[in-house]
């Protein structure tokens, strides 16, 4: 069977391969020159199983509305005259219950499981090497009223067979020694031995470029302008070459858009309505001026709710979510106090550690942001649409990196008539 897989993120390029470790001909899209230049590119590098929980629970009504008054604030909403913003806005405010809570933190640490799994099978059989780091995922507290409620996240996760530990200070300290400048703030963490964290840019390029050795046809610069349907089914999509002009008609047995946030109005040119919005997420990538005194525990800051990962002789911090569209700058008033906040923290937590001045100053910050793809549950979809031959692997949120592998490898079996094993209610 030919497939064309639209997207060339962690999600489609997961996709393309396991479609072609099943003996499909794949064609592989993209608008980029390269895999993974977009939501992929330098996401928060964690592999968190553990940290899944969705955004929408009991409190998060009353902390949004609070936090809309912070330009630094986690979560920020920022209304537009967007019926998608606001239909989705309406919907998450429905799984703001405790009930919807734990049945979706059911929902995402079964495919977390199954993609971790998958994740390991894949980098035994390729090889590939992406600054990975298996030595948990840590998790800090500098507020008390906070901390107390750590035991309760923890034992909801252990329900759900994950294995995170609430730990005192002194722990935390023995688990990564590199906090011990921040210690007296602290007031205790939680820890899962088995999360990890990795380089979502290095996999996915290499993975790609091991899809092109197994014969996949890549259309890198490539924008996807039109699916074409007839009666009830896609018979062909058309691509555009950014050097030519030239556009191409693709004809496949079966589609799949894995085009991140963008998937939403691509998916309605054909019928097919999604809920999926975006969310800008930032992230600084920085040398490190003392490696020695740097961490190499992935860890998640809970009063930023910011994660922090090794990559090599860089730290990557990562954080916040502004859902207001597609708005893509860095140089906004807004977007530049986010990524001041980014590099605040670390000097905070880390003093010395990473070279957090500013180009001004001569550093060299790399600051990204990139769009989220989240659905009001933050649980992805991917299967079947109401459409023949075409699929959907989208909505992933900030979960891309660590459901990828299982999301490429669930939909390959769903596409082959089988049924992943796992408990999880594909689309």
């Amino acid at each position: 069977m030919h497939t064309v897989v639209l997207g060339a993120g962690i999600i489609g390029v997961s996709t393309a391969w396991h479609l072609l470790q099943r003996g499909h001909q794949v064609t592989l899209v993209d608008r980029q020159n390269a895999a993974a230049m977009e939501t992929s590119f330098a996401n928060a590098a964690q592999i968190s199983v553990s940290y899944c929980e969705p955004w929408a629970n009991r409190e998060a009504p009353l902390k949004a509305l609070k936090w809309m008054f912070s330009a630094t604030s986690p979560l920020l909403f920022r209304p537009q005259f967007d019926a998608d913003q606001w239909r989705w806005a309406l919907s998450f405010l429905g799984q703001c219950n405790d009930r919807a809570f734990e049945r979706n933190v059911a929902q995402l640490a079964a495919l977390g499981a199954y993609s971790h799994e998958a994740l390991h099978e894949m980098v035994a059989q390729t090889g590939i090497e992406y600054h990975r780091v298996q030595r948990g995922i840590a998790h800090y507290y500098t507020d008390a009223h906070a901390f107390a409620g750590a035991g309760e996240a923890a034992a909801l996760m252990r329900r759900h067979g994950v294995q995170r530990q609430v730990i005192d200070r002194d722990e935390l300290l023995r688990i990564e020694p590199a906090l011990q400048a921040f210690a007296d703030r602290i007031v205790g963490g939680t820890y899962t031995e088995t999360d990890e964290s990795g380089d979502a840019l290095v996999f996915t390029q290499a993975l790609a470029e091991r899809c092109a050795q197994a014969g996949a046809d890549i259309l890198y610069h490539h924008d996807t302008e039109q699916l074409e349907r007839q009666g009830g089914a896609i018979t062909e999509v058309r691509v555009r070459d950014r050097h030519s002009g030239e556009t191409r008609a693709l004809q496949a047995d079966a589609y799949v858009v894995a085009c991140g946030s963008y998937s939403t109005a691509l998916l309605r040119s054909v019928g097919v309505r999604v809920p999926i919005y975006p969310g800008k997420g930032y992230s600084a990538t920085l040398a490190l001026r003392e490696p020695a005194r740097a961490p190499m525990v992935s860890m998640i800051d809970d009063a930023r709710k910011i994660a922090i990962s090794r990559l090599g002789n860089q730290l990557r911090v990562a954080g916040t979510i502004e859902l207001g569209g597609f708005d893509l700058r860095l140089d906004s008033p807004l977007a530049r106090r986010r990524c001041e906040m980014l590099l605040s923290r670390i000097e905070e937590v880390f003093p010395g550690v990473a070279d957090t001045r500013s180009t001004e100053q001569g550093g060299d910050p790399h600051f990204w942001c990139g769009l989220r793809p989240a659905t009001p549950t933050n649980i992805p979809l991917i299967g079947r649409t109401g459409v023949d031959k075409l699929w959907v692997n989208a909505g992933h949120g900030t979960l891309g990196w660590t459901h990828g592998a299982g999301s490429g490898k669930a939909l390959a079996s769903l596409m082959d008539g089988e049924a992943p094993k796992m408990a999880f209610a594909f689309a």
